[in-house]
C-alpha cells in the first residue's frame, strides 16, 4: 500500500517532469504489468502477429526480447509507453517501372487477431507487402483509436469488410492497388467523419457506380481524394449540395467516365490538385475554372474535350501544371497564353497540349511565362514559331514535333534558352517547310542531351551550331538535307551515344563508326544516303541498325554475327551486296527483324534459324538465292512477315512451316516453286493477311481451304498452272467483304508489288491495308466464276485473265461496289454484260476482250469514259460504242464528208440546215434584245434623261454612304 502511496504523491512531479522531459514518463511511471518499458500484453500480441506472418527475408528478426518498443517498426508512446505505432511497409519494392515487390523481403500470411490487444494502436502500415489474396479481417474495424491505416499494394483478396466504416477517428486510409479481384461498394464510408486522406486506387468499385459520390459527399473533413482506375463511368452533374468543400486534391482518373465538366466540380474552390485525365469526358472547357483559383495542377490528357481553349484559363496565375494532351480542343492558343502572360509571376512549370487540333501560331507573348520548364504541342496543326520563344530561359524540354511549321529558324529563336536540354522538331510529312539559317559561328547558351529533328531544313552543310554540343546522347537529323561528309569535329566530341539517326540525307564519305555508343539498345540508322564502300559495323551493343538504300558493296563481313551479337533489328535492304548469306548471323539470337532484300545475295538460304526464336520479320527478297526453302524455317514460331519474292528458289513448300502460325504474310512469287499449294497454309495460318505465290510453278487446284482465312485480303496466284474452277466457297473470304479493324491496320510490315489497272505498282506499309486484291490470271482454271464472288464487297481488284472461265459473267457484279479495276479478258465466257455492271461507278480499268460476249455495250454511268474498243475487241457478238459495229435497231451513226458517200446530210434532214437555222435564230435575237433597249434610249430624250439621272442618283447615295462609314471609324 505504501508503494502505491509514493506513487499517487509522486503523479504531480511526473505529469510535470511529462511536459520538460517527455522521454523521463516512460521510465517514472509505476511499473505495473510492464516489464522494461513495454507492456507485456501487448509484447505477447506482437509475438502471436508475428506468428500469423511469413517472413522470408528475417524482417521481424529484431522481435525478440522484453523490450517490444525497440522492436523494427514498434513505436511506443513516450507518455503512456503503449504501443501506438506499428511500421511494417516493404521497402523493398523493385526499382523497375513496373513497382513488382521483390518477393523475398515482402511480408505475407495472415493478420492474427492478437492485433486487438494492442488497444492504443493509432497507425498501421503494411503497404507493399504479400497476403497472397487473403482476407482482410474484419476486426481491423474494431481498432477504435487508429487514425492511420495503410494497406496499399498488400495483394489482400475478397471485398473490403464494411466493419472498417467504424473506424471514426481515422484521418488516413490507403487502400489502393489492393482488393483487385472483386467488387466492392462505398456504403461503410459514411461511418469515417474524421476522414481527411482517402485513396482507393485500382480497386473495383462499379458496384458504386451510381452512388459513390454521395457516399463520398458525407466525408465532410476531407482533404485529399484518389480513385484512380477504379470503374467509376458514371459523374453526376449536379448534387443537391456539396459536404466536401474542404477537398484540395481530386483525383478521378482512368476511370473512362463519360460525361461533361459537372457543375458542383467548380464549388470546390480550394483545390489545388485536379486529375481526371484518361477517362471519356467531352464538351467545351467551361469558362468556370476560372473559379478554381488555388489551382495548382490540371490535368485533363486523354479525354474527347472540345472547342478552343477559354480565356478565362488563362486567369489561373498559380496554375504550375496544365496537362489537355490527347483531346480534341481547337483554335489558336493566344487568348490562353496572353492571359497567363499578364499574371505578374507566372508559376507555369508544364504546358502539354500535344495531340489536339489547335492551329495558328504560337504567340509572342509565349516569351512571358518565365517559370515554363516543359512545353509540349506535339501533333497539331501550328504554323509559326516566334522569335520570342528565344526568350524561355527554363525551358527544360520541348517538344514541338508534327505540325505544320513554316518559316525560318534563327538563332534568335534560340537565344536564351540556357536550360535546354531536349528538342523536338520531329515531323512524320516528309514536306520540308521550316528551315534552320544560323549563322556559322554562333554558340548556343545550352547543352542538349536529346535532339530530334525531321523533315526541317538543316543543311547543306552538318549544322556548325552543335560543334560545342558534347553531351548529346541522342542525335535525330532526319531528311535535313544535308549533304558531304559529317564533320570530323562532330567525331572528336567524345559524345556517348544512345541513337544516331542522319537518315534521309546526301551524306557521303566515311561512315561514323568511330561514334561510341553506351547504352545496351543503342540505335544507328544512316538510311538513304549515299555512303559506299563496304558494309560499316559498330560495337557489339549496338541493338538495331538500318543501313538501307544506299550504295554499300561487297559481301555482308562473314563475322557480323560475332561482333554485333545482340542486334535485334538489321536492315542492310537495296545496296549492292553480294556473296552469300554468313552463317554468323545464326548467333544474333536476339534478332526480330531481318531485311536483306534488294541486294545481289547468292546462294542457298542457311539452315540456323532454330536460333532465331524471336525473329517475326524475314525479307530475302529481290536477290538471286537459289535452292529450297530449308525445313529449319519452320522453328520461327514467332514468324508474321515471310517474304522471299523475286529469287531463284525451286522446290516444293516444306511442311515445317505450319508450325509458323503467326504468319501474316506470305509473299513467294517471283521463284519456281512447284507442286500444290498445300491446305495447311489455309489450317495453319490463321491470321494470314497476305497470300502472294505469283509466278511460280504450282500446279493442282486451288484448296477449298483458303476460305478459311478470314482476314486474308490480298490473293496472287497469278501465272502458275493451277486448275480446277474457284472454290464455291471464295464468298467467304471475310477480309473482302468488311473493314478491317484498327488493330489489323497495324500489322504491316514491308512493301508489297501488286497487279492493278494494268500495271505493276508497288504499295508500301503505310496504305497497304486498303488494298484488296483477288489476281488468279494466267493459270489453267475453268468452270463458271462462281455468284459467291459477287459476295466480296470491299474488292479493289479482280483479275481472272487467260484462264478457260466458261458461262457467263455473273449476274450480280454490280455488287462489287468498290472495283477499280476488272479484268476478264481471254476466257470463253458468254452471253450479254449483266445490267448491274453498270453500278461499278468506281471502274477505271476494265478489260473484257477475246471471250464470246454479245449483245449491247453499256453507255451509262462509267461505261461513258471506258471508250476504248480494245476493252471489247475479240467478242464477235458485242455492238455499240465505242466499237464500230451497230446494234440492230440502232440508227447508222453519221458520216464524214469524206467517208466515200459524198453525202453531208443525215437521215433526218441534215446537220447543216439544223446549223443554219441555229446561227439565224441566235442573229435575230440579239439584234431584236439590242435595238430593242439602246435604240429606244438613243432615239427618246426624255427616257433617256430618265435613265441617266437615276444612274447619277446611285452614284451620289454610294458616294455618301462611304463617307459617312469612313468617319464612324
Amino acid at each position: 500500500m505504501a508503494h502505491k502511496i509514493s506513487c499517487i504523491e509522486l503523479l504531480p512531479l511526473l505529469v510535470l517532469s511529462g511536459f520538460l522531459f517527455p522521454g523521463t514518463i516512460k521510465f517514472a511511471l509505476c511499473t505495473g504489468g510492464t516489464t522494461s518499458g513495454c507492456f507485456e500484453s501487448e509484447r505477447e500480441a506482437l509475438t502471436k502477429l508475428r506468428g500469423g506472418f511469413t517472413d522470408p527475408s528475417g524482417r521481424l528478426a529484431s522481435w525478440v526480447g522484453k523490450d517490444c518498443c525497440n522492436w523494427r517498426g514498434i513505436v511506443c508512446s513516450n507518455l503512456t509507453g503503449r504501443v501506438v505505432e506499428i511500421n511494417l511497409h516493404n521497402l523493398y519494392v523493385d526499382d523497375s517501372l513496373s513497382g513488382d515487390l521483390k518477393p523475398e523481403q515482402a511480408l505475407g500470411g495472415e493478420i492474427s487477431p492478437s492485433l486487438l490487444d494492442v488497444k492504443e494502436l493509432k497507425y498501421l502500415d503494411l503497404s507493399m507487402n504479400n497476403f497472397g489474396g487473403t482476407k482482410l479481417p474484419g476486426f481491423i474495424g474494431s481498432l477504435k483509436q487508429l487514425r492511420y491505416l495503410n494497406l496499399s499494394g498488400a495483394s489482400f483478396g475478397g471485398t473490403i469488410p464494411p466493419s472498417l466504416g467504424n473506424l471514426s477517428r481515422l484521418q488516413y486510409l490507403d487502400l489502393s492497388n489492393c482488393f483487385a479481384q472483386s467488387q466492392n461498394d462505398l456504403l461503410w464510408l459514411r461511418g469515417l467523419s474524421s476522414l481527411k486522406y482517402l485513396n482507393l486506387g485500382a480497386i473495383d468499385l462499379s458496384k458504386s457506380a451510381d452512388h459513390w459520390l454521395r457516399a463520398i459527399n458525407f466525408l465532410s473533413s476531407l482533404r485529399e481524394l484518389h480513385l484512380p482506375n477504379c470503374f467509376l463511368s458514371k459523374l453526376p452533374l449536379s448534387l443537391p449540395f456539396i459536404n466536401v468543400t474542404l477537398l484540395e486534391v481530386l483525383d478521378l482518373s482512368n476511370n473512362n467516365i463519360h460525361s461533361t465538366s459537372p457543375g458542383w466540380l467548380f464549388n470546390l474552390t480550394r483545390l489545388v490538385h485536379l486529375d481526371l485525365n484518361s477517362n471519356s469526358l467531352g464538351g467545351e472547357l467551361p469558362d468556370e475554372f476560372a473559379n478554381l483559383a488555388s489551382l495548382q495542377k490540371l490535368d485533363l490528357s486523354q479525354n474527347f474535350l472540345e472547342g478552343e481553349l477559354p480565356k478565362s484559363l488563362g486567369s489561373l496565375c498559380d496554375l504550375s501544371v496544365l496537362k489537355l494532351s490527347f483531346n480534341r480542343i481547337t483554335g489558336e492558343i493566344t487568348d490562353f497564353i496572353n492571359g497567363l502572360a499578364r499574371c505578374n509571376d507566372s508559376q507555369l512549370e508544364n504546358l502539354e497540349l500535344g495531340n489536339n487540333g489547335l492551329s495558328g501560331n504560337l504567340p509572342d507573348s509565349l516569351g512571358n511565362l518565365s517559370s515554363l520548364k516543359e512545353f509540349y504541342v506535339f501533333k497539331n496543326s501550328m504554323s509559326g514559331i516566334p522569335e520570342s520563344f528565344g526568350q524561355l530561359s527554363t525551358l527544360v524540354a520541348v517538344d514541338l514535333s508534327d505540325n505544320l511549321w513554316e518559316g525560318i529558324v534563327t538563332e534568335r529563336h534560340l537565344a536564351n534558352l540556357s536550360s535546354l536540354t531536349e528538342f523536338n522538331l520531329n515531323k512524320l510529312s516528309p514536306n520540308i517547310s521550316l528551315a534552320f539559317n544560323i549563322a556559322p559561328g554562333w554558340i548556343p547558351p545550352f547543352k542538349l542531351r536529346y535532339l530530334y529533328i525531321r523533315s526541317c531544313q538543316l543543311g547543306p552543310e552538318f549544322p556548325t551550331w552543335l560543334r560545342n554540343q558534347n553531351d548529346l546522347k541522342i542525335v535525330v537529323l532526319n531528311n535535313a538535307r544535308i549533304s558531304g561528309t559529317i564533320p570530323e569535329w562532330f567525331l572528336q566530341l567524345n559524345l556517348q551515344l544512345i541513337e544516331l539517326d542522319v537518315a534521309y540525307n546526301q551524306l557521303t564519305g566515311k561512315p561514323p563508326t568511330s561514334l561510341t555508343f553506351v547504352d545496351d539498345k543503342s540505335n544507328v540508322d544512316l538510311s538513304s544516303n549515299s555512303y559506299e564502300g563496304p558494309l560499316p559495323l559498330w560495337s557489339s551493343n549496338v541493338t538495331t541498325l538500318y543501313l538501307r538504300d544506299n550504295h554499300f558493296s561487297g559481301p555482308i563481313p562473314p563475322n557480323i554475327g560475332e561482333l554485333m551479337p545482340h542486334l535485334t533489328d538489321l536492315d542492310i535492304s537495296r545496296n549492292a551486296l553480294n556473296g552469300t548469306i554468313p552463317l554468323s548471323i545464326g548467333k544474333m539470337t536476339n534478332l526480330t527483324t531481318l531485311v536483306i532484300s534488294n541486294n545481289h545475295l547468292s546462294g542457298e538460304i542457311p539452315r540456323f534459324w532454330s536460333n532465331l526464336p524471336f525473329l517475326y520479320i524475314l525479307d530475302m527478297s529481290n536477290n538471286s538465292l537459289s535452292g529450297p526453302i530449308p525445313r529449319e524455317v519452320g522453328f520461327l514460331s514467332s514468324l508474321m512477315f515471310f517474304i522471299l519474292s523475286n529469287n531463284n528458289l525451286s522446290g516444293k513448300l516444306p511442311s515445317s512451316l505450319r508450325n509458323c502460325s503467326s504468319l501474316d504474310s506470305l509473299d513467294l512469287g517471283e521463284n519456281k516453286f512447284s507442286g500444290n499449294i498445300p491446305a495447311w497454309i489455309a489450317e495453319s495460318t490463321p491470321s494470314l493477311l497476305i497470300l502472294r505465290l505469283r509466278s511460280n510453278s504450282f500446279t493442282g487446284k486451288i484448296p477449298p481451304q483458303i476460305c478459311r482465312l478470314s482476314n486474308l485480303h490480298i490473293v496472287d496466284l497469278s501465272h502458275n498452272s493451277l486448275s480446277g474452277s474457284i472454290p464455291p466457297c471464295i464468298g467467304n473470304l471475310t477480309g473482302l467483304k468488311v473493314e478491317l479493324t484498327d488493330a489489323d491496320t497495324e500489322r504491316y510490315e514491308g512493301r508489297l508489288t501488286v497487279v492493278a489497272k494494268g500495271r505493276i505498282v508497288q504499295y508500301n506499309q503505310s496504305i497497304l491495308y486498303l488494298v484488296n486484291s483477288l489476281d488468279l490470271s494466267e493459270n489453267r482454271l475453268s468452270g463458271e466464276i462462281p455468284e459467291a464472288l459477287t459476295a466480296l464487297v470491299r474488292l479493289w481488284a479482280l483479275n481472272l485473265s487467260m484462264n478457260h472461265f466458261t458461262g457467263r459473267i455473273p449476274i450480280d457484279i454490280g455488287n462489287l461496289e468498290g472495283l477499280e479495276t476488272l479484268d476478264l479478258s481471254s476466257n470463253n465466257l458468254s452471253g450479254p454484260l449483266p445490267p448491274s455492271i453498270t453500278a461499278l461507278t468506281k471502274l477505271n480499268h476494265l478489260k473484257l476482250s477475246y471471250n464470246n460476249l454479245w449483245g449491247k455495250i453499256p453507255t451509262t454511268n462509267q461505261f461513258q469514259t471506258l471508250n476504248d474498243p480494245s476493252i471489247y475487241e475479240g467478242n464477235v457478238g458485242l455492238c455499240g460504242i465505242p466499237l464500230p459495229e451497230l446494234c440492230p435497231g440502232d440508227e447508222k451513226q453519221p458520216q464524214s464528208p469524206d467517208d466515200g458517200g459524198g453525202n453531208t446530210k443525215s437521215e433526218d434532214g441534215g446537220d447543216d440546215l439544223e446549223r443554219l437555222w441555229l446561227f439565224l435564230s441566235i442573229g435575230l435575237g440579239f439584234s431584236v434584245g439590242f435595238w430593242g433597249v439602246c435604240g429606244t434610249l438613243i432615239l427618246k430624250k426624255s427616257w433617256r434623261e430618265a435613265y441617266y439621272g437615276y444612274v447619277d442618283r446611285m452614284k451620289n447615295k454610294l458616294i455618301v454612304a462611304a463617307l459617312v462609314a469612313r468617319r464612324t471609324d
